[in-house]
């Protein structure tokens, strides 16, 4: 297994040209500037559109930032897949080139399928990859893939792959569930992330990991400052700011009203722009959003202009 990966990790935007096509110069500035302000980068998450980028696209992506000099340290990428064959080309591009781990959402086109099915899955991808390196971050996001990533099937995988299945990210946004998993597994080294800051100050002190967050594109060095001061004299102030920014983005489509902020931030108009099915926010909502955060005071320090 690679190096862990604990604290704040972002799904990163994945920037498009009019074209359609990935943007990787703003992918790779992106990328940079969350490093800078203490996130590690979980590419192609949900947020990330990554049902949306082929694989080659992903590949190509990945290709970019390490070329760029972004540490591979510093990234877990998702690579879950309906088709087993895609899942298992894209984690062995990840492991290939030592990412620290990856992100494995369960294929997701078929509903009501059984703990062993999945179970199949993971073991089939993990013993095709066939690398002591390998990392697997489990993806549990009920709501959107319909095959959740149960207790049951963690102790399974755990048991068969002990030095392999590394953690999981939570996205269910049900706290009773992640509680669960990290006082089940936490213990052995099975490190779980909350998929909101909203829960860091419940989940890191009972062993909790950090969290990998759609507003962490957005507020890094808030949630990061979270993550190491949540149990000093500013831990109350520090959740409450980052949970004001959460709430301004979560009440609208998350995606567009994120991209549209960057587009200001880096005056780059191309930046709204979402794949299809996908589509932007309205001028009356993105002003909302823009509003809302001006007087929240809200800012991206540094945030490269391109």
């Amino acid at each position: 297994m690679t190096t862990q990966l604990r604290g704040v990790l972002a799904p990163v935007l994945t920037p498009f040209k009019p074209s359609l096509e990935p943007d990787s110069e703003r992918f790779v500035a992106h990328c940079r500037w969350l490093l800078e302000n203490s996130a590690a980068l979980a590419i192609f998450g949900t947020n990330s559109e990554a049902a949306s980028i082929s694989v080659p696209e992903r590949i190509a992506l990945t290709d970019a930032l390490l070329e760029a000099g972004i540490p591979a340290s510093k990234l877990m990428p998702g690579t879950g897949a309906c088709s087993l064959v895609d899942a298992v080309a894209l984690t062995r591009h990840a492991v290939a080139n030592s990412a620290a781990g990856v992100l494995m959402l369960p294929p997701f086109f078929f509903k009501g399928v059984s703990d062993d099915g999945l179970f199949a899955y993971y073991s089939e991808v993990i013993e095709r990859v066939g690398d002591e390196r390998l990392a697997v971050y489990l993806y549990h996001i009920p709501q959107m893939s319909y095959a959740p990533i149960t207790l049951g099937l963690i102790e399974r995988l755990l048991k068969r792959y002990p030095t392999v299945v590394a953690g999981a990210k939570d996205s269910s946004g049900d706290w009773n569930n992640s509680k669960a998993m990290i006082e089940t597994f936490a213990g052995g080294g099975f490190d779980v992330f909350p998929a909101s800051e909203a829960f860091l100050s419940k989940a890191l002190p009972i062993g909790g990991a950090g969290c990998i967050s759609a507003t962490v594109n957005m507020n890094p060095s808030g949630i990061h400052a979270l993550y190491q001061a949540w149990n000093g004299p500013d831990g109350q102030s520090l959740q409450a700011r980052a949970d004001t920014i959460r709430k301004i983005f979560q009440a609208v489509p998350m995606i567009p009203a994120m991209k549209q902020v960057v587009s200001v931030f880096s005056t780059a108009p191309s930046w709204r722009i979402v794949r299809p099915p996908l589509t932007g926010l309205s001028d009356d909502a993105a002003n909302g959003v823009l509003h809302q955060l001006q007087a929240a005071g809200f800012e991206m320090p540094g945030y490269p202009a391109c």
